[in-house]
């Protein structure tokens, strides 16, 4: 940032644009908390949902932070980074990104997986996509007698079909 000109006395403003919930706001105050250490001064920006989508769509943004449901690289990388995906919406398209998304999706031992994901996170951030801020964790409660439930480990997104599950009363 310094090379740029900005620094201590001197920070870039920007705004942050977010949907206008808890769950997104919350990110995006950490992120704008964060920014300071690199001499950028964010400004909140929270939009209605129903015209948030649009926004970003439009690419009416500076920053536009963005929450995705799925945890999984499986789910969420070729969402986001995949060559003509509708949600890569800064249309990033990598030809190597694309490969090794491919290859940690069949990698069946979860250390070659993880070592696979971090590559990939290693040359997004390298090659200015769009970055993964974060990823956050969510807890589930449930009664005793509630049996049959499967609980994702890595999402509260996935895993919601209720067709096994039954009450032991």
């Amino acid at each position: 940032m310094q090379t740029l000109g900005y620094n201590p006395d001197n920070h870039l403003k920007i705004k942050v644009t977010v949907r206008d919930i808890p769950y997104y706001r919350d990110p995006g105050v950490i992120l704008i908390d964060q920014l300071k250490q690199v001499y950028i001064d964010g400004e909140l920006e929270p939009v209605d949902t129903t015209n948030f989508f649009p926004k970003m769509m439009r690419k009416d943004y500076s920053v536009g932070l963005n929450l995705q449901g799925a945890g999984d690289p499986d789910q969420t990388l070729p969402l986001l980074y995949g060559c003509g995906s509708e949600f890569n919406r800064n249309n990033y398209c990598n030809s190597e990104v694309e490969r090794l998304i491919g290859r940690q999706s069949s990698e069946a031992d979860q250390e070659k997986r993880k070592q696979l994901v971090w590559r990939i996170e290693r040359k997004l951030a390298e090659d200015n996509a769009r970055p993964i801020i974060f990823y956050s964790r969510d807890g589930t409660c449930r009664q005793p007698h509630v049996k049959g439930l499967t609980l994702m480990v890595n999402s509260i997104f996935n895993g919601w079909r209720l067709e096994d599950v039954w009450l032991d009363r």
